[in-house]
């Protein structure tokens, strides 16, 4: 399994946006996270030095927005999507998105998603993927 580290992800994002602007060929996966970082012009300067976003704090009680964890959160909804891994995310998800646009459900479904991994780690108990859908479908229904 790969598990980058968070220095990694920040190249990871630094490096989509420098190869979207050069206009060099990109991997799918640069092509998905180029695509949420246009749609983030907020963070284009946080992602155009890599070795100044590898030093930077994001930390809470820093009192910024992780542009790189709003990111890799956008590039895990927009696979469990794909693959509609939890079972019954991407009904979910479409009838969010089909309510208030794509961009603005990923947000919504932010919180949900953001809300189960919290809940799991105080808990100490696996995430809960059936709680998790019932927050994006509650959401969709509103």
């Amino acid at each position: 399994m790969f598990t980058p580290s968070s220095h990694d992800v920040r190249r990871f994002f630094c490096e989509a946006l420098r190869k979207q602007r050069a206009g060099e060929i990109l991997t799918p996966m640069d092509a998905i996270a180029a695509d949420w970082i246009v749609q983030h012009p907020e963070y284009h300067d946080a992602l155009a030095d890599a070795e100044a976003a590898v030093a930077r704090d994001y930390s809470v009680e820093a009192g910024q927005a992780n542009p790189f964890l709003h990111l890799s959160m956008h590039l895990s909804i927009a696979e469990q999507v794909s693959i509609d891994q939890p079972r019954g995310i991407k009904a979910a998800h479409d009838l969010l998105a089909a309510r208030i646009g794509a961009h603005e459900a990923h947000h919504e479904i932010m919180e949900c998603l953001g809300e189960m991994i919290w809940t799991s780690q105080r808990n100490g108990m696996p995430p809960d993927t059936e709680a998790y859908i019932d927050c994006v479908r509650r959401r969709a229904a509103r």
